[in-house]
């Protein structure tokens, strides 16, 4: 059974940063597509980052829009883990963020319905 555990989210101020993390159990995704997604109070869904398999030991990373520079996916494969690291907080951050998987090579990567795997959530709030 396939497990994506967050960690690493929290209460931070404007201008601070985190680092979100997601462990993967019960297979590997060295091959595949990773990646975060969030959701605030009242607002759907939305992509934020995603790092997909390109060829042996290489990866092509993706942002959506709003995170201009600020934030950075990376995976590790031997911990089986990915991480979001987040700099430059704004309080429209706040909000759960979700990490997914999919055994494939996403090609539509910021579409929800593309992750066959998603984590619990973890929330993160930045005040102003």
């Amino acid at each position: 059974q396939v497990q994506l555990v967050e960690s690493g989210g929290g209460l931070v101020q404007a201008g601070d940063s985190l680092r979100l993390s997601c462990a993967a159990s019960g297979r590997t995704f060295d091959s595949a597509t990773m990646g975060w997604f969030r959701q605030a109070p009242g607002k759907e869904r939305e992509f934020v980052a995603a790092i997909r398999w390109r060829t042996t030991s290489t990866y092509c990373t993706y942002y959506a829009d709003f995170v201009n520079g600020r934030f950075t996916i990376s995976r590790d494969n031997a911990k089986n883990t990915v991480y979001l690291e987040m700099n430059r907080l704004e309080p429209a951050d706040t909000a759960m963020y979700y990490c997914v998987a999919d055994n494939a090579v996403v090609v539509r990567y910021s579409r929800p319905t593309e992750y066959d795997y998603w984590g619990q959530g973890t929330q993160v709030t930045v005040s102003s």
